[in-house]
């Protein structure tokens, strides 16, 4: 281990000594208990420790905060998903019950996809919802975002690679 790391590590500890405390007593007004806070928290502090080299933070609370809020957000964006996928399951008439292991999967690469077209552009990812959920069509997606049909025609592509990487993955 390098002098960096060491004191890399050393820095986090102390900031995790410091803020962690904190920052469960904070997330617990956004979550439903205190497990749930503390595991956000601990979520909060890996990918500090995951980052390359953490400077001195002039303002930690705030850093841990929007980090935190973050991973909340994508925490109420699984749940809508999987809640989606299953109230979508309830309205199939000819469905049948799948399997705990097809569903778990299922909502892994669901979750997939969605971190996937996060990390797309923003128009192409604001094309694609407007195709797949609002149901636009090309013109009309066109129309309202003024770009040309030919611009929204690559994005959907852009956007369907993507998500069929996911499904690969």
């Amino acid at each position: 281990m390098s002098g960096v790391d060491l004191s890399h590590r050393q820095y986090l500890s102390e900031l995790f000594q410091r803020h962690y405390g904190w920052l469960c007593d904070r997330l617990q007004r956004h979550l439903d208990g205190p497990e749930s806070a503390e595991d956000i928290a601990c979520e909060t502090f890996l990918q500090l420790l995951a980052a390359p080299n953490v400077v001195p933070i002039r303002e930690p609370r705030a850093l841990l905060t929007t980090i935190a809020q973050r991973l909340i957000y994508q925490r109420w964006r699984r749940r809508d998903l999987e809640r989606n996928y299953l109230d979508g399951l309830i309205f199939e008439e000819d469905a049948h019950t799948p399997s705990p292991e097809n569903l778990a999967a299922t909502l892994q690469t669901l979750d997939r996809i969605d971190r996937r077209l996060n990390r797309l552009p923003p128009k192409v990812k604001t094309t694609f919802m407007l195709s797949r959920s609002v149901g636009l069509t090309y013109p009309e997606i066109a129309t309202r975002l003024g770009i040309s049909s030919r611009s929204v025609s690559d994005y959907m592509e852009k956007a369907e690679t993507c998500c069929l990487r996911a499904c690969l993955e």
